[in-house]
């Protein structure tokens, strides 16, 4: 029998490994979870089960990053439309709505705890796991739309920079949902995925309008 026709025969068994391998690997990060481990935490007596049912830990990795993906493009597909048919004149702090908004929201209809944000940060701190996250979300149409329109918004910023405070913006936003997520998953008296957006936003926006320092081209 083929994975994919063991897939289909088996979907609550994959979705424990998943919720298992997500929390785990939000909590103690990708290289020190064993596969074992994650079918222990999933209630599967069979050790191989990550095995059976995903392949490699990469293959693991990218199933979770996946199934959040989708719902998060969803949600940013919808907000650019929604924006470009308001007719209104859409400007930076626009735009970057729509980079933050989608996957703020996505963590707050999962509820709480969760551990996406974290999962997410860890991996982008993993050499050998960190494509999965940022180029693999580069493979989204609406993602790579709404970046090219906040560059665009800043027609004079240099190449370098633009590609630099990308990065940023791209760690600022996932790394501050990362800490949010932990405090609220600990009861932490913090304000809700709503304000983490809205300061998010206005941090963002802050990040890439900031003037910029000219360089000499000599090293210090």
């Amino acid at each position: 029998m083929s994975r994919a026709a063991r897939a289909e025969r088996s979907t609550p068994t994959r979705e424990a490994i998943l919720t298992a391998a997500e929390r785990l690997f939000a909590e103690h990060g990708v290289f020190a979870v064993s596969n074992r481990q994650v079918s222990e935490a999933a209630g599967q007596g069979n050790n191989a089960a990550v095995g059976y049912h995903f392949g490699t830990k990469t293959d693991l990795v990218r199933a979770i990053e996946q199934k959040h993906r989708a719902p998060i493009e969803r949600l940013r597909e919808q907000m650019v439309t929604d924006l470009r048919q308001s007719g209104d004149s859409i400007d930076m702090r626009g735009w970057v709505a729509c980079l933050v908004r989608p996957l703020t929201e996505h963590l707050a209809a999962l509820g709480n705890p969760t551990w996406y944000a974290r999962f997410a940060a860890q991996v982008m701190t993993d050499p050998a796991y960190h494509h999965i996250v940022v180029k693999d979300a580069l493979s989204s149409p609406s993602l790579v739309q709404v970046i090219e329109q906040i560059t665009r918004c800043l027609p004079d910023l240099p190449a370098e920079v633009q590609a630099e405070r990308n990065v940023m913006a791209r760690n600022l936003l996932m790394h501050t949902c990362a800490d949010r997520e932990r405090s609220l998953g600990t009861g932490g008296a913090v304000p809700g995925w709503r304000a983490a957006g809205s300061g998010l936003i206005d941090a963002i926006v802050g990040l890439w309008l900031a003037p910029v320092t000219p360089h000499s081209g000599k090293k210090s």
